[in-house]
């Protein structure tokens, strides 16, 4: 073939995945690990504490400190009037991040400000996770922000400190993995529910070494803090990566926050963005097809996200478990939730309820609870808890009087903070108790040892608030 032929040939069609991981590839070496550039990081008072520690030992400095940003959510009280010394255990978290952000040039965005929150909720919400950006953060919950079109994923600590002196960091290719969502959605079916509903049906292992595209239409007629919701679960699903193509919601959510491009810079972006989608003929390793339309509330009864069934539904019987493997986990899971085989979970008493975390901790899932409980109050002997995803998620629920609506029900409205999802803060469910979470680990012990937690929409966790027990939100009617 000459020269001129070879220019003119069409380029092999590509996913979205490829075009962006291949942007971004410095040098790939021959046993198939690519050196990635990294456009942003975000670093949180645990992990993010710990690499910079470990950097000053090393003697090194971060490469790039304008590219990364810095929050304190783990381990920082939720309690109203909070500061960042309020919880004695992670006072000293706090700090160290607050200081040596500060010595590296990092903006530290600090309890109490616009800008502080979880560090998946407002990473998106200050326009620092572009399209076709590349992300990292020590923590396994950065596949949220590929909701925006950006290649986010978690890393591990030696990792982190790689990142922040080079502002590049090794990494093995995954392959990829196609789930479209076709069908409307049932009235009450948010995309919790559809990633609960696809985490049962493939198993929290199925993803693992693949990177996900969420496509259909489903998908494009979620709003970005629903796709937000979607993509924090790939890695529950056993994903690193969980991407949605940008279109023009995501070029609407965008325009306009502080970090992102202005005026003709954010024009051309835009431009650039529209060649990200996957191209028409673009081959996947792996395709699946969800009919969304079969898809109602979820909730899960076990110890592992896999562990799903619809609202209506009763958790299985061990008997009928695929395997002697499925058989003990699912025997143990029962025992640990103290639930039976076939039990229905409908009219399960609850003890706790909260609503909050990096899943459904935004401003149109508060506005969701909030309707279920407007004018009614919290069952007697339930502790229900609402915490904000954010410094501005709090400011505009409040704007909006949600929390109003919350209190006068008898929830606490509470500092935002990763709070109750992980318990890293001394905030726990007491052991036994059972609680309706709408955060993304039901993990033995995750909400406090001996806490039996059950993930939930924001809407499921509301109706359970204010009747006492588990319910299917639909059949639950205002007061």
């Amino acid at each position: 073939m000459n020269e001129i032929e070879s220019l003119n040939k069409p380029a092999a069609a590509k996913t979205l995945f490829d075009k962006v991981w291949d942007a971004h590839a410095i040098t790939v070496k021959d046993d198939a690990w690519t050196l990635l550039h990294i456009d942003r990081m975000l670093l949180h008072d645990l992990s993010g504490n710990n690499a910079l520690t470990a950097l000053e030992q090393r003697g090194l400095s971060v490469r790039h400190p304008e590219l990364s940003f810095s929050t304190p959510d783990h381990a920082v009280s939720s309690a109203p009037g909070r500061t960042g010394e309020t919880y004695p255990g992670g006072a000293k978290l706090w700090a160290g991040l607050k200081a040596r952000s500060s010595t590296q040039g990092i903006r530290f965005y600090d309890t109490g400000e616009i800008g502080h929150g979880i560090v998946h909720v407002m990473g998106p919400e200050l326009g620092i996770v572009l399209p076709g950006s590349t992300l990292v953060c020590g923590d396994s919950h950065t596949c949220t922000n590929g909701a925006l079109g950006a290649l986010a994923f978690g890393i591990g600590a030696s990792e982190l400190v790689h990142a922040l002196a080079t502002q590049t960091l090794w990494q093995q290719k995954p392959k990829t993995l196609r789930v479209t969502f076709d069908g409307p959605l049932q009235e009450g079916v948010t995309a919790k529910d559809l990633v609960l509903y696809l985490i049962g049906k493939l198993g929290a292992k199925a993803g693992t070494g693949y990177a996900v595209e969420y496509a259909g239409s489903t998908v494009r007629a979620l709003d970005i803090e629903a796709r937000l919701t979607l993509c924090n679960l790939s890695i529950e699903l056993g994903a690193k990566v969980g991407m949605i193509a940008p279109d023009d919601s995501t070029y609407a959510y965008l325009e306009g926050r502080e970090r992102a491009p202005r005026d003709a810079l954010f024009d051309l972006a835009v431009e650039h963005w529209r060649t990200l989608p996957s191209d028409s003929g673009a081959v996947f390793d792996s395709e699946v097809h969800i009919d969304t339309s079969v898809i109602k509330p979820m909730i899960t009864w076990g110890t592992s996200p896999e562990h799903v069934i619809a609202i209506d539904g009763a958790a299985p019987d061990p008997a009928c478990a695929p395997d002697d493997k499925h058989r003990a986990a699912w025997r143990d899971a029962l025992d640990y939730m103290g639930l039976a085989a076939g039990q229905k979970l409908e009219g399960t008493p609850v003890d706790w309820v909260f609503i909050g975390s990096c899943t459904n901790s935004r401003l149109s899932d508060l506005r969701s609870a909030a309707a279920v409980i407007r004018g009614q109050h919290v069952a007697e002997g339930v502790h229900a808890w609402v915490v904000p995803g954010s410094e501005t998620v709090k400011r505009d629920a409040e704007a909006e009087g949600l929390d109003r609506i919350f209190t006068a029900a008898g929830f606490e409205w509470r500092e935002p903070g990763c709070s109750m999802c992980v318990a890293a803060n001394g905030e726990i469910v007491p052991p036994g108790a059972r609680s309706i979470s709408t955060t993304n680990r039901n993990f033995v012990g995750r909400q406090g040892p001996g806490a039996r937690t059950h993930l939930a929409s924001p809407q499921s966790a509301a109706a359970a608030a204010i009747t006492g027990v588990i319910t299917d939100a639909r059949k639950h009617h205002h007061g």
